[in-house]
């Protein structure tokens, strides 16, 4: 395992601390230098290349000159806070600046040039190198899944707001002096990054600072595999032909010489897949029929090669050779986020025949992409590619693709994994499933799309039930949102007097159905964005003044496959007809809130009650002790519910107290 240590930087002028200072600090607080750097360095180096930039950053920290912490009330890097235990070594002049360094280091790989174009990631020549492994992968060991839900929560902040996390909750800092550590790296508004990573901690600090000292954070304890053996082969194979082809063309060259009228000639190769290369169709995975059931990996990598053209070498050519280079005729479309670059490695097959008119085939990239191509049956019509997301899928979100659409409706290729499909509208809560027939390959008959555009006068949904061989037995709803994977619906209920907080689960029962009946409709903003999944948390719920009644105050969280969230908080007052639609008050885009890492939200609305009287009504989690509204109506409630008499259109603001002293309004 050749290492290659990258070359090293000078971080800037400053007084040269010892050099066996320096060593004795980086050596001593080796492992905790490079889990600050891990957290730092962004997500999207993935975690091989995350790990080997770790430690790069760490090794490259003992070089250069850089100035020593000052004391208590100096200017430059501050010293830690008095909550850091005195002996431990870390409130050395030598450690403070080695993490300087790291810091910077790390926070390097994300950052551009001012010259380079703001929406283009930086070009790799433009990045701090990183030490090379040949042969293998390396991942730190997988923790909890909290620990993999905080991981994908922080790859939605900058890089700044990670640092400033890994400094206040790993290094035990203070607010100040991590600021302060952040304006010496570099970070242009170090205050507003201490502030963002105080929201993404919340209020469990221990249960956050647990998690990012587990093994998912760690990248001195790794697992070590074998790189994609079948891939390194391809490429040989494919170097060795691309040697061959271009002997061939240069003895071409130099025996076809300008034809009689002085016009050079033109050699030109067929089109098609090179032989051993990713496209080849000899590569393509065809994995096992069972198994799904015999494996601990329950996505679109355990389905299996289905339909009636799985062996049709022409279709499945056609299909690899359009990924490869689609024409100026063929119709490409993807999801927000998703590359329509050809494969790196030979995709995974997972169906292959004719459907609506159409010859389809559904490829899976091996963890990131699944692929859908249909050709016309008839000479009329064009190729239609498409790309959307599938990494880290499941059982539900892995659960249906899409294999033919129509205006009106789709079929669906089933997981092998569903044993019970059935139909339902979302906007007739009341009204039994009705059972959908499924073929011997898993496809089901056509599924009602929801309408676009217009009225929404019903909302179709699938229900379906995993099998029990995969300890999984349950039933869960997916919808079409006009991507290849329907979307998972689930549901939170509202919070019960001194319980726990809920979970989201299955949006099967009686409650969760009738939530979903009301705000349904909402679904309709989110078409075409690639939403993995819909979640429906019920925060409050608010006795109405001047009535026996109560409405409730629900979060309709959107997660996308890419990692950014969508949120709408709907206030859902009683209504003579169970579809009656939800008011939406508050739309929040890029947002944690209304997840795990954003557990509290108030916000506000106006309201007629019966009688004719307007009030503003406010309402927030469980963690909301005290609600004050303030602009042309005032006024204050100890607790999580307000009502205030106030004019029609009366402009307000909304902000809230919560139990454990922080501040916070009314999403917008």
């Amino acid at each position: 395992m050749p290492l290659q240590p990258s070359p090293l930087r000078n971080f800037g002028p400053g007084a040269h601390l010892g050099v066996k200072e320096t060593e004795a600090a980086l050596v001593e607080h080796y492992p905790r230098l490079v889990r600050l750097a891990y957290l730092t360095l962004p997500p999207g180096l993935g975690r091989h290349r995350r790990v080997l930039a770790a430690h790069a950053s760490v090794q490259r920290a003992l070089h250069g000159k850089a100035r020593p912490a000052p004391g208590q009330g100096g200017e430059g890097i501050p010293a830690p806070r008095s909550g850091v235990r005195a002996g431990d070594g870390t409130n050395t002049p030598a450690y403070a600046a080695v993490r300087l360094r790291v810091v910077r280091s790390a926070l390097a790989y994300g950052r551009r040039p001012r010259w380079w174009p703001g929406r283009m990631p930086a070009p790799a020549v433009l990045r701090p190198s990183m030490p090379v492994v040949r042969g293998l992968r390396l991942f730190p060991r997988a923790g909890g899944m909290d620990e993999f839900t905080l991981d994908r929560a922080l790859a939605d902040v900058p890089a700044a707001v990670r640092a400033a996390l890994g400094l206040r909750l790993l290094e035990s800092l203070s607010a100040d002096s991590t600021g302060a550590l952040l304006a010496g790296a570099g970070v242009a508004d170090p205050a507003g990054a201490v502030r963002a990573a105080a929201q993404v901690e919340g209020s469990d600090h221990e249960r956050v600072r647990r998690m990012l000292r587990s093994d998912e954070f760690d990248p001195c304890t790794v697992q070590t595999r074998p790189g994609d053996l079948l891939r390194r082969r391809h490429r040989v194979r494919a170097g060795a032909s691309a040697l061959a082809l271009l002997v061939v063309a240069g003895s071409l060259a130099l025996s076809v010489g300008t034809d009689t009228d002085g016009a050079p000639s033109v050699v030109s190769a067929p089109r098609g897949t090179m032989p051993g290369g990713a496209l080849d169709l000899a590569g393509l995975v065809r994995t096992p029929p069972e198994q799904w059931a015999d494996t601990s990996r329950v996505d679109f990598s355990a389905w299996p090669s289905r339909g009636g053209r799985a062996d049709d070498r022409e279709l499945l050519a056609r299909a690899l050779g359009t990924w490869a280079a689609p024409g100026p005729d063929v119709a490409v479309t993807s999801t927000p986020g998703t590359a329509v670059v050809p494969p790196s490695q030979p995709p995974q097959l997972l169906f292959a025949g004719s459907l609506g008119g159409e010859g389809v085939v559904l490829f899976h990239d091996g963890g990131v992409r699944v692929v859908r191509y249909a050709e016309p049956l008839s000479a009329e019509g064009s190729p239609v590619l498409d790309f959307a997301r599938a990494d880290d899928s499941d059982v539900t979100t892995a659960a249906a693709l899409a294999v033919s659409r129509t205006g009106a409706s789709t079929r669906y290729l089933l997981a092998p994994w569903v044993t019970v499909a059935a139909t339902r509208d979302l906007l007739a809560p009341g009204t039994p499933a009705r059972a959908l027939d499924v073929d011997g390959d898993g496809i089901t008959a056509a599924v009602p799309r929801p309408e676009e555009g217009g009225g929404c006068l019903s909302w179709p949904a699938m229900q379906l039930r995993s099998s029990e061989k995969i300890v999984e037995k349950h039933a869960f709803l997916v919808t079409d949102l006009g991507d290849l994977a329907p979307v998972h619906l689930t549901h939170t209920p509202a919070p019960g007097a001194g319980a726990p907080a809920r979970q989201p689960r299955e949006a099967t029962s009686t409650e969760a159905l009738a939530g979903w009946a009301r705000t349904a409709c909402s679904l309709g903003d989110l078409r075409h964005s690639g939403v993995r999944a819909v979640n429906n948390w019920q925060f409050a719920v608010q006795p109405l003044p001047g009535t026996r009644s109560t409405a409730d105050w629900v979060c309709t969280r959107a997660d996308t496959w890419r990692g950014p969230g969508r949120v709408l908080v709907q206030f859902v007052p009683p209504a003579a007809s169970p579809s009656a639609r939800a008011e939406v008050v508050a739309d929040r885009r890029n947002t944690a809130l209304c997840s795990r890492f954003g557990q509290h939200v108030v916000a506000g609305t106006h309201w007629r009650s019966p009688a004719g009287s307007w009030y503003v009504l406010a309402a927030g989690s469980r963690a909301v002790e005290r609600i004050e509204v303030t602009g042309s109506v005032r006024g204050a409630s100890d607790g999580p519910v307000l009502a205030v008499r106030a004019p029609r259109g009366a402009a307000f603001r909304v902000d809230a107290e919560l139990r454990d002293g922080g501040t916070m309004s009314s999403v917008r």
